[in-house]
């Protein structure tokens, strides 16, 4: 099982990423797939989920900034984030079928 995320970057407040996990070595439209996060100092925090069938949630605090989605033809899942704030600054992970990304890393800063 392999996943890799991309997309991660530098960003100004209010501004916009597309984070993208591409997975492999696993039935991907089989499996429920996340989105977590860790900002410095601070523990891991999920923020978003979606299921085999497309269903999706959030963390409270997100909804509305960001939007998972996902390619099963392609074997990937995305993460658009939007209105970004300083404290969306963190390490984001894709996870799933019980394993973990090695993380892409989001700046927000001016």
């Amino acid at each position: 099982v392999q996943l890799v995320e991309s997309g991660g970057g530098l960003v100004q407040p209010g501004g916009s990423l597309r984070l993208s996990c591409a997975a492999s070595g696993f039935t991907f439209r089989s499996a429920a797939m996340s989105w977590a996060r860790q900002a410095p100092g601070k523990g891991l925090e999920w923020v978003s989920a979606i299921t085999r069938d497309g269903s999706t949630y959030y963390a409270d605090s997100l909804k509305g900034r960001f939007t998972i989605s996902r390619d099963n033809a392609k074997e990937l899942v995305y993460l658009q984030m939007t209105s970004l704030k300083s404290e969306d600054t963190a390490v984001y992970y894709c996870t799933g079928w019980r394993s973990w990304g090695q993380g892409t890393q989001v700046t927000v800063s001016s």
